[in-house]
């Protein structure tokens, strides 16, 4: 999602004032990722007071630490560009239950936690920063009938007549029997 779908979604308003967005801008744009990248945000528990902005860029992610009200201060923002090769990731998790999927990931000590559409969500940004830490160009976007026809017409499993469509396998020259063998048994011996 960009920048400013996520800005039109967000749980507290607070978060998304012009003093905040007048911070935070320009040091998200000083890394070069453009006025309105495509990332994830994590709210956290309290988005009134502060969360992480998290955007892939070619050389690394993006991380941008916003405070939104500092006591005497006003917003507060601090980014770091950590390289591909510095990157943490854990794994991507789902659980489905009938129709509904629920998901995790973790990223830099960020869970991000998802169901259902969330969940979709979650996994391509996740799918982004594996190609991104993998030195891989970005997943490209779609319906997934539409990227698995990209590849061309299957091919058939099974042969015209009905048989295997795969050669017959043949016994590698290692794999003789040996007549002298025993047949093992499924416990131990002597019992």
């Amino acid at each position: 999602m960009r920048l400013s779908e996520w800005r039109a979604a967000a749980p507290s308003k607070e978060a998304v004032t012009a003093k905040v967005t007048a911070v935070v801008d320009p040091v998200i744009a000083s890394f070069g990722v453009g006025d309105d990248p495509d990332g994830w945000v994590a709210w956290g528990e309290e988005p009134g007071q502060r969360y992480t902005i998290l955007v892939p860029t070619e050389v690394g992610l993006l991380a941008c630490y916003v405070r939104v009200n500092v006591p005497g201060e006003g917003p507060r923002a601090a980014a770091k560009l950590l390289r591909w090769n510095r990157v943490q990731l854990g794994e991507l998790a789902i659980e489905t239950q009938g129709t509904h999927r629920l998901l995790s990931f973790q990223v830099e000590q960020l869970v991000l936690r998802g169901a259902d559409a969330e969940a979709d969500q979650i996994a391509t940004f996740a799918m982004d920063l594996f190609a991104g830490v993998d030195g891989r160009p970005r997943p490209e976007r779609g319906l997934a009938s539409d990227a698995r026809s990209r590849g061309g017409t299957a091919r058939p499993t099974t042969a015209k007549g009905g048989g295997s469509a795969s050669r017959t396998s043949k016994p590698s020259p290692n794999s003789q029997t040996n007549p002298a063998a025993k047949p093992s048994r499924g416990g131990r011996a002597g019992s």
